[in-house]
């Protein structure tokens, strides 16, 4: 009896460490499940934070632009989020913009318009890779959307950075991250400290806080209609609902005289 207790006890013990994926050096390359963040622009009433999303737009220039484009969003698309129109043409100013060809057929730069997209970093993609050595930075205008659970894989990748634990097969110039798959990711921490950027509106900048402003910007250039959609959802499920109320009064006063 005591040789069967024991037998189950080690058979239980085996199944839980089996299932453990810090203990198991198949499972030690899988991604863990993103973290799960309460954000703003959640649920039916959800709305944009303009104040996060404004910080966020500083982090993503002063940090994220170095290596990613945002090729789907125009200087003008930051009204949205509060920025004044001459505000709006001092940023896009900043920029020199590929245009062209003049009447003589030449290509030519000038300085940014509000009507312009966001400036990529690199010409084309061949120089991005060259320039992180054979890694595609992705172009972040859509990232929230393009990856599932989209948000808080975002916030989960971005602090996910940390050492590799021992035993750890890491390859030469990959980065441990738990949250990549393969937790091996080829972008080296981009935000290492607290106020690493200083914050305009004077929030202070931990490295949570700028993580949560960048993941709302991202959101933000992924979804800019999101407020009216929302809104006109509302809206059609109160017209409906109005609706039905008047069909089933008419539907009784027609057939309240039927036996």
């Amino acid at each position: 009896m005591n040789k069967i207790i024991l037998i189950c006890l080690l058979l239980f013990s085996n199944l839980v460490l089996a299932n453990n994926p810090e203990n198991n050096n198949e499972l030690a390359t899988t991604a863990l499940h993103p973290k799960k963040i309460k954000w703003e622009f959640e649920g039916i009433f959800g709305r944009f934070d303009r104040a996060s999303i404004q910080r966020g737009y500083q982090v993503y220039r002063e940090v994220c632009s170095a290596c990613h484009a945002m090729k789907q969003v125009s200087f003008r698309n930051l009204e949205q989020i509060g920025f004044s129109e001459k505000e709006i043409k001092q940023i896009a100013s900043e920029y020199l913009v590929a245009d062209g060809p003049n009447d003589e057929g030449e290509m030519f730069e000038r300085a940014g318009l509000p009507s312009d997209k966001f400036v990529s970093p690199y010409a084309n993609e061949q120089s991005a890779r060259s320039a992180n050595g054979g890694a595609y930075p992705p172009d972040l205008s859509l990232i929230i959307k393009a990856r599932h659970d989209g948000a808080n894989y975002v916030y989960s990748l971005l602090t996910g950075y940390k050492e590799a634990p021992d035993g750890f097969n890491l390859v030469s110039g990959k980065n441990y991250n738990q949250y990549f798959e393969g937790r091996q990711i080829s972008m080296p921490p981009p935000i290492l400290e607290d106020q690493q950027v200083d914050y305009k509106d004077g929030t202070y900048a931990t490295k949570e806080q700028m993580i949560s402003d960048v993941v709302n910007f991202l959101h933000f250039s992924a979804e800019m209609e999101m407020e009216q959609r929302k809104k006109m959802g509302v809206r059609t499920m109160l017209f409906l609902l109005i609706l039905l109320v008047i069909l089933v009064m008419a539907k009784r006063a027609i057939w309240q005289k039927v036996k």
